[in-house]
């Protein structure tokens, strides 16, 4: 059965984790975000959903290796499980059918 639906915010996440591959961290993530979805969010924001995706199964996670340019520190990077995969079509799924039949008030091709 696997977890329920995920929020708004969770299914944007895991939607710039899946753009990003496996350079996909979480600053990356905050940036893929503004950059195709115009959505500005903390690091602090970030870094706490993806925790809570890691909890969920969601998401792994592994740390690179330490830069000099990150003062020796390692980025924490992050691929979507199966879970994370079948979380992310069922979310869609269910917007797409919300969606159907609306497609002149949404002003949206179908």
């Amino acid at each position: 059965m696997g977890v329920g639906f995920i929020g708004e915010f969770e299914h944007m996440v895991l939607l710039a984790i899946m753009r990003l591959g496996d350079s996909a961290y979480g600053v990356a993530i905050m940036d893929e975000l503004e950059r195709t979805a115009g959505r500005t969010s903390s690091r602090g924001a970030i870094y706490m959903i993806l925790d809570r995706l890691e909890a969920k199964g969601l998401l792994t996670s592994h740390l690179g290796e330490p830069s000099a340019e990150r003062g020796g520190r390692a980025k924490k990077f992050v691929l979507l499980t199966a879970e994370g995969l079948e979380a992310v079509r069922r979310s869609q799924g269910a917007l797409r059918d919300l969606a159907s039949g609306l497609e002149t008030m949404l002003e949206v091709e179908p």
